[in-house]
């Protein structure tokens, strides 16, 4: 199996990154974010909705415990990526009333937790549609413009690194969990049509000045432990269906990537596939020194995130590093250095 090899891969690709010379860091002006909770710094804890994650014991890793609003107990890989890029270690989120564009010069999030490719995946919670993120990153244009000036602004949002991150909970929050997109689409003809939001929305930035962008595909969502909880023909395993389901998704955004790669002048897309990855993490954790795969630390592990995920549940592991998940959903801060580690290099050796 080619997954036995990731643990000394990550051990290679560690020592890269201490050799990478610092004075080609300022190559990449700035981190811009969008997309769902794998990479929101906390905009939902600026909008009403109950999708957030702005209290203990999230963030209780973060540096000062604090709560962010990240579902995580610590960073997320855009925070992990800024700071390999010689950026801030903290990406911040838009609609936090208490910054300024002075804080969003060099690094933003416009992401939104349980967002979706489709407009109607962010209905479920009344969260930020990816639309929506768009026009955000128009008014940062202009409050950067205002701010740094025409010439200077241009060149932050050029040579910006633009992170993606979303499309999991397209299936897992929308197609899967209600019936209206099922009836309206198979399964891959669902993909496809995610896939077509998913052009438009590259040519959109693009249009806007985007020309570095990462695009993350899916991770093996039938491996994540709110998953296993439910698969009742096989209990407490992966949902294996799922999991083909990501595989094939990602395989049709790898062509769409290439697509854009060669039709769009100046563009460069990294396509950001880490499902192997972190299939390795739950399928052998402690290959890399995880003890913890089939449940996430929070409570019971097994349903737990968002609200669910109580300071005053007793069931809360110690360690978080022990375990590949922090919650139901969404993987612990160690697994998302780890991830961030194996996608550094190659996001380096395009845009720097």
């Amino acid at each position: 199996m080619a997954y036995m090899n990731i643990p000394w891969i990550i051990f290679f690709i560690q020592i890269i990154l201490l050799l990478l010379p610092c004075e080609s860091e300022s190559k990449v002006s700035a981190i811009i974010v969008f997309g769902d909770s794998s990479v929101d710094s906390g905009n939902n804890n600026f909008i009403p909705t109950i999708a957030r994650s702005n209290f203990e014991p999230y963030g209780r890793d973060f540096p000062g415990g604090t709560p962010t609003g990240r579902f995580c107990n610590g960073r997320l890989p855009p925070d992990f990526i800024s700071e390999s890029f010689g950026l801030k270690p903290i990406i911040p989120a838009y609609l936090d009333p208490t910054l300024n564009i002075s804080d969003f010069a060099t690094g933003v999030c416009f992401a939104s937790a349980a967002t979706g490719y489709d407009n109607a995946t962010a209905d479920v919670l009344k969260v930020i549609p990816l639309w929506k993120q768009v026009e955000y990153f128009k008014e940062y244009q202009k409050k950067l413009r205002a701010f740094l000036g025409e010439k200077k602004a241009n060149w932050v949002v050029s040579e910006a690194l633009y992170l993606i991150s979303i499309g999991t909970n397209d299936f897992l929050e929308n197609y899967y969990a209600l019936p209206n997109r099922k009836s309206q689409f198979t399964v891959p003809q669902y993909q496809d049509f995610l896939i077509g939001i998913a052009e438009n929305f590259v040519r959109q930035i693009y249009s806007l000045g985007a020309r570095k962008l990462s695009l993350t595909g899916l991770p093996p969502m039938g491996c994540l432990p709110v998953q296993r909880s439910t698969n009742l023909k096989d209990p407490l395993q992966c949902m294996e269906d799922r999991n083909r389901v990501a595989l094939e998704f990602n395989g049709k955004l790898s062509v769409l990537a290439t697509k854009l790669n060669k039709e769009l002048p100046g563009l460069k897309v990294f396509k950001a596939d880490a499902y192997n990855l972190l299939f390795q993490l739950i399928n052998k954790p402690s290959n890399l020194g995880f003890e913890v795969a089939e449940e996430g630390c929070c409570g019971t592990g097994l349903f737990e995130t968002g609200i669910f995920c109580s300071q005053h549940n007793p069931f809360t592991c110690p360690d978080a590093n022990k375990y590949v998940f922090w919650d139901s959903i969404h993987p612990s801060e160690r697994t998302n250095k780890l991830i961030s580690d194996y996608l550094v290099p190659g996001l380096k050796s395009l845009f720097l």
